[in-house]
Order: C-alpha cells, then sequence, then structure tokens
C-alpha cells in the first residue's frame, strides 16, 4: 500500500521538532487515517488500532526533539508504528500464552468474583480518572468511548471541529495511558486487549 508523502512535509517535521502543535497537527490530521489503516493489517481489530495509533503519535510528540535528524518522518512515523505494532502483539501472545498455561495447570474450578463488582470497581477507577480531564475532554471521551459515537458525530453534537474532537482524545488517551502504566504496568491497547478478552 502505498501511502503519499505530504508537500511541505519537511517544512512541517522542522517546526515540529521546535515543538509547534500547528505542526504536529497537521502531521496528525494527514497521516491519521492511513496509520490506522497500515496498524489495522496487524491487529484485525479496529478500536485497538485506533489505541496504537494514539500511542504512536504520542510516542512522535514526545520525541519531537529529534524530528531535525530524520530523513524522512513518514519513514519514521511507518516504521515506529510497525516497530510498536508488533512489541504490542508479541507482548499480547506472552499474556495469551500465559493464561493458557494457568488455566491449563489449574486443578479445579475456582470461584470468579462476580461480575458485578468487577465492572464497578472498573468505572470507578475510570470515574477518577476522567475528574482529571477538562469538562470538554472528558465529554469527548464519554461520547466516543462510552456512546460508540464517531468523531464527526461528536463535533456535530458539540459544535466543535473534528480537529479538535481528535486532539481532545490523544490528550484523554495520554491521561489514561499514565494512569495504567503507573498503576499497572500496562499499555492502553493491551489493557484495551484483556477487557475484551475477559468481557
Amino acid at each position: 500500500m502505498h501511502y503519499p508523502k505530504l508537500q511541505n512535509e519537511q517544512e512541517l517535521q522542522r517546526r515540529l521538532a521546535g515543538g509547534d502543535t500547528t505542526a504536529f497537527d497537521n502531521l496528525y490530521n494527514y497521516y491519521w487515517e492511513s496509520l490506522g489503516s497500515f496498524i489495522l493489517r496487524y491487529v484485525k481489530v479496529p478500536e485497538l488500532a485506533e489505541d496504537l495509533s494514539q500511542e504512536v503519535f504520542s510516542k512522535i510528540w514526545e520525541a519531537r526533539e529529534m524530528m531535525s535528524q530524520v530523513d524522512s518522518f513518514r519513514g519514521y512515523l511507518f516504521t515506529t508504528a510497525r516497530n510498536h505494532t508488533l512489541n504490542f502483539l508479541n507482548r499480547a501472545t506472552k499474556i495469551n500464552a500465559a493464561k493458557g498455561l494457568m488455566l491449563q495447570h489449574m486443578p479445579k474450578p475456582v470461584a470468579l468474583p462476580d461480575d458485578d463488582l468487577i465492572m464497578r470497581d472498573y468505572k470507578q477507577w475510570l470515574q477518577n480518572i476522567l475528574q482529571e480531564m477538562t469538562p470538554q475532554m472528558r465529554q469527548v471521551f464519554q461520547l466516543i468511548r462510552q456512546e460508540y459515537k464517531t468523531y464527526d458525530e461528536v463535533a456535530v453534537l458539540l459544535g466543535i471541529s473534528r480537529n479538535t474532537v481528535k486532539k481532545h482524545m490523544v490528550g484523554s488517551m495520554k491521561i489514561i495511558r499514565g494512569r495504567l502504566d503507573d498503576e499497572l504496568g500496562l499499555s492502553l491497547s493491551l489493557s484495551l486487549l484483556l477487557f475484551i478478552t475477559l468481557r
């Protein structure tokens, strides 16, 4: 699959290295869809592809100062996405293998915690994190993640641009990812995979 290069990419890359958020937004908006499609070829789950894309762009922003040393932003972006996705798949495989081994050697059926209790704890944990967000960021997250609305639908509902919706989602994912890593030692994408498999 061919992903065309952005016309003023080198200039945007130079500005990104200097911390220009507008340059980052332009690169993000241009490559978001193609990057998600690229990752989806590996993981096959749209929700995971979206979260992994968010993580890749977060990596790009965190490493923005070194962008002045990168020959091709596009090449760097997709190489980072491939490596990040393969690392994720490797970790996910090990988690699934460990779960299978545990079930295989389980001597007898055990009583599982009540599903309602688990869900209540999860909702409370998430609610605590949501309180750290700005009101609009929290609203965007809830509409997309809890009410399953599209970016375009949320933009219309809140009277904001699609780009602003994306910015709020990037911000909310960064907050959640930080809490997951600090408290559980899990990446956002890995936690989503575990939540899907345990439902």
